[in-house]
């Protein structure tokens, strides 16, 4: 693959000045190793998803994105379902991806190990809501990490720009604490082929990680086409700070009201209609439930080491 397109977000991460320096040099370095490659910085958000589809009918064999959770988001949904193959180069807030396969996080050392990379092919998650009215037509949204259901998408919904911007992860984990003592912890539906449980809080994995460093749902693998869902129940506030405790000591799965779900599809909808509960893709507010999130298999090709 000699003929690729970078696309990068010129925000991400905390230091954007130092991050276009490391971007070109990168690219210097990719073409030392004969790839030629086209920049494509973002402007916006979702902008990455049509850089994407764009290079892909340039002619671009690869598709190498440098950013975060957010913008490798984008990018799988300008390419996905498709033959073409996406190289990812960590460079934002979380970047579980990155994490999960072990990648360099510094846009050089990435290029550097790029061409030893090898081309896997992969299933992704994809969900499906209504936005507006039920009568509306469905939108539909694949990613590749996780999907948080409740608690994490309503902190998302909650974290300013210049807590995330400023503070990265230790953001979002103030933030956490911060709506913690604020959620109502309302209650949903999570049901599957084997039947129907309550939760508050749900997370659906491709990859055993959450939030980078978590290892929420350690069965789960990113390249068997399943889902493994981390479910926790209690709609007790105090209960959440122990459930903050065991998932840092690695000791949640011990808990009687937390569960691990292994499944193919999942549907998601709230016990109360005057309260709508959000979800998250990829560490990315998307929409309110009710959503049903399935496994599309062989969706994507990834280089990994």
């Amino acid at each position: 693959m000699k003929n690729a397109t970078l696309i990068y977000n010129p925000v991400a991460g905390r230091h954007p000045v130092r991050r276009e320096r490391q971007i070109r040099a990168a690219v210097e370095v990719l073409r030392q190793g004969g790839i030629e490659v086209k920049l494509a910085p973002t402007s916006g958000p979702g902008e990455a998803c049509d850089l994407a589809r764009a290079a892909v009918k340039e002619g671009a064999e690869l598709v190498l994105v440098c950013g975060g959770d957010g913008t490798v988001n984008e990018a799988i949904n300008g390419l996905a379902p498709g033959s073409a193959t996406l190289g990812i180069m960590p460079g934002g807030t979380a970047n579980i991806i990155g994490k999960e396969l072990h990648l360099p996080h510094h846009p050089v050392h990435a290029a550097r190990a790029l061409p030893h990379w090898k081309p896997r092919r992969i299933a992704l998650g994809r969900a499906t809501w209504s936005a507006g009215s039920s009568a509306a037509e469905p939108q539909s949204r694949f990613f590749i990490s996780v999907a948080g259901v409740g608690f994490d998408a309503y902190i998302i919904h909650r974290l300013s720009w210049s807590l995330k911007m400023g503070w990265g992860v230790i953001g979002y984990g103030l933030e956490a604490v911060r709506q913690a003592l604020r959620y109502s912890f309302p209650p949903f539906l999570f049901r599957t082929e084997e039947g129907e449980r309550r939760a508050t809080f749900a997370v659906v994995h491709r990859t055993g990680h959450y939030a980078g460093w978590l290892p929420l749902a350690p069965t789960a693998n990113l390249f068997e086409p399943r889902f493994t869902a981390c479910l926790f129940k209690s709609p007790r506030r105090a209960r959440y700070f122990l459930y903050a405790l065991a998932v840092i000591l690695r000791q949640h799965l011990r808990l009687a009201d937390v569960e691990l779900v292994n499944t193919c599809k999942v549907t998601c909808a709230s016990e109360q209609s005057d309260k709508p509960i959000y979800f998250e893709l990829d560490g990315e507010l998307v929409g309110e439930l009710p959503a049903t999130f399935e496994i599309v298999p062989d969706a994507l090709t990834v280089l990994v080491p």
